[in-house]
């Protein structure tokens, strides 16, 4: 929701940070993979007790992975192979937030409750990724970006309540599990219509 709707208030920023990259002679699969360095490193912070630093480095890389596309689309170098990586590294870092959070609680129903997660987000992004992958529809991105409750920066809030505030995980967790499944069922029913 907010990557749809307020994409356009950053993206000034964003912009500007794309074009210096390209001057200093970097490609968005560059940033892409610093992107993935940065958010796995938040992971690290994380685990080893350093929340608010670690989220901050979580925000940056989500920041680096917005860049990469603006650079891809500035030097006309979009490519299948960059839209593979980028998606594939997102839902690596966000599992790499997840493992670290249960390393850190490793009580059953904390556990559990990962787990429940983890579908709900798989469950999102299977119907993405195929309505992507399905749909004429073209947006500002390599693939048709279906609209929802639960877009990427709503992901890193969410990531973030649970990393700053662990000792109400239960209840985090549950709030992320019923928006990621809201935006599931927004994005099957839109599915359903524009694919009928």
């Amino acid at each position: 929701m907010l990557d749809t709707h307020g994409r356009a208030a950053v993206q000034p920023i964003i912009s500007k940070t794309a074009q210096s990259f390209l001057k200093m002679g970097l490609t968005a699969n560059h940033i892409t993979y610093l992107a993935f360095f940065v958010g796995i490193m938040a992971s690290v912070l994380v685990y080893f007790g350093q929340p608010i630093i670690g989220v901050a480095v979580l925000w940056l890389s989500g920041f680096l992975d917005a860049v990469d596309g603006s650079m891809a689309r500035m030097s006309k170098s979009s490519s299948s192979w960059g839209t593979v990586l980028d998606v594939t590294f997102d839902r690596v870092v966000e599992a790499g937030i997840l493992v670290a959070l249960a390393l850190r609680h490793p009580e059953p129903t904390i556990l559990l409750l990962f787990l429940l997660l983890a579908i709900s987000i798989i469950f999102t992004m299977t119907i993405f990724l195929t309505v992507g992958a399905l749909s004429e529809k073209e947006s500002y991105k390599s693939f048709y970006y279906q609209p929802g409750l639960a877009e990427r920066t709503e992901g890193f809030i969410l990531f973030s309540l649970l990393v700053l505030f662990q000792g109400q995980l239960v209840v985090w967790t549950i709030v992320f599990i019923a928006v990621e499944l809201i935006t599931g069922i927004q994005r099957l029913l839109e599915a359903k219509r524009i694919l009928s």
